[in-house]
């Protein structure tokens, strides 16, 4: 349990959304714990509620694995190399937060994370396509869309409005 979010919060250089895909990788493919359903369905949930999402998603997981403990351990696990990091290198951080070669290396890794993401939401794509089909998928996609993007309806009742249509229609 530990590992399997001790490696996302390493790895996943900036923040949450950066670690969605590799906490994906993890409890999807690498452990299956969950399958890519149940993952896109619990990371919905956690996008409606307020906090850092991937804690949000170490605690789910966590206490759906290993109850009260595992949650402890997912959530320790998944803030640890963030608190270790800071710790051990506050002063140096500081130092160089103005370095041109720090904001360079800001400016290479954001293309990385904005793949994974686009591979995630693929994922995600093809398997509603493959369990609604084209028609489902395009148009609460494009309704998403204008809720959020024209309208600003507030992601959460998008997703709550996503899962009570798809509770009504889909099931």
């Amino acid at each position: 349990m530990f590992m399997a979010f001790f490696i996302p919060g390493i790895l996943g250089y900036g923040g949450g959304p950066a670690s969605i895909p590799l906490v994906e990788k993890e409890v999807v493919d690498r452990y299956e714990w969950l399958t890519v359903n149940e993952f896109s369905e619990m990371l919905a949930m956690a996008n409606a509620l307020p906090g850092p999402i991937a804690t949000k998603m170490a605690g789910y997981i966590g206490y759906m694995e290993g109850g009260i403990l595992g949650s402890i351990v997912a959530v320790f696990a998944t803030v640890a190399p963030s608190l270790i990091l800071m710790i051990a290198l506050m002063s140096l951080l500081y130092k160089y937060k103005d370095s041109p070669k720090v904001k360079r290396m800001t400016a290479y890794i954001r293309p990385t994370i904005a793949v994974l993401l686009g591979v995630m939401a693929y994922s995600f794509f093809s398997t509603s396509y493959e369990g609604a089909g084209l028609y489902q998928t395009v148009g609460i996609a494009v309704v998403s869309f204008v809720l959020l993007e024209k309208l600003r309806v507030p992601p959460a009742l998008v997703i709550v409005g996503a899962l009570v249509y798809g509770a009504l229609f889909l099931s």
